[in-house]
């Protein structure tokens, strides 16, 4: 299994961008530095003319792959989400046992990043620090109804659902799957932000982890339907 997605491409919605950048050495570069940079300084402070001096073009270069920084930024926490799911998949897909599946997912779902070197020009770890920080920019705007109707979010959803599933494969009478899949998703994020930035607002420590918490949060919510 392994083998077979090592050789994966994560299929980003056309919409989002102008020119796939996954098809040419530039638009690569274009997404592994745009990424650097953003980790580095910050969405609200990223534009395509730091980033064109940084990889050596032209700013106008960079618009024949993007048209908008907001574009770019749903182009890259797609891309997360995809390799989230891909993760997803690898790491549940042969296990039978419900309670083993889920507690996998939730692990998949809430550790903390690893570099994966199946994927060359992406830097994993410091894409998941921007996904904590910045994943909300990329839909927290007037136009997300629209985005969204454009299947923008699509890897997202795609996440949320796959988790879903697992979930009822544990408890197929329990009504909120949905609701509990993108609570643990996007809790496992603000725990993460909380970490970073208000560790006295968090419990979550070296000691007892993230995955630890959304573990016992999603057994128990599940266990306690169950009586």
């Amino acid at each position: 299994m392994k083998s077979l997605l090592s050789n994966l491409k994560i299929e980003i919605p056309s919409g989002i961008y102008i020119k796939d950048p996954e098809t040419s050495d530039l638009g690569k570069r274009i997404i592994e530095n745009s990424i650097i940079l953003i980790e580095e300084i910050g969405f609200e402070n990223f534009n395509f003319k730091k980033l064109g001096k940084l990889i050596g073009s032209n700013e106008s270069s960079i618009y024949r792959y993007f048209e908008s920084k907001h574009k770019l930024l749903i182009y890259l926490t797609s891309w997360y989400w995809g390799w989230i799911q891909y993760q997803l998949v690898l790491e549940t897909y042969s296990i039978s046992n419900p309670e083993k599946k889920l507690t996998k997912a939730v692990e998949v779902l809430t550790r903390k990043a690893e570099q994966d070197n199946d994927f060359s020009h992406i830097n994993e770890v410091s894409l998941n620090l921007i996904v904590i920080n910045e994943n909300s920019k990329s839909y927290s705007t007037k136009e997300v109804d629209i985005e969204n109707k454009e299947g923008f979010f699509k890897l997202y959803k795609e996440v949320v659902k796959r988790f879903s599933e697992i979930i009822s494969f544990y408890n197929n009478t329990y009504k909120h799957s949905l609701t509990l899949a993108s609570t643990v998703i996007e809790g496992a994020l603000h725990q993460q932000f909380l970490q970073q930035h208000f560790k006295s607002l968090t419990n979550c420590n070296k000691n007892a982890t993230i995955t630890s918490f959304f573990i016992d949060l999603t057994l128990n919510s599940l266990s306690n339907e169950r009586k």
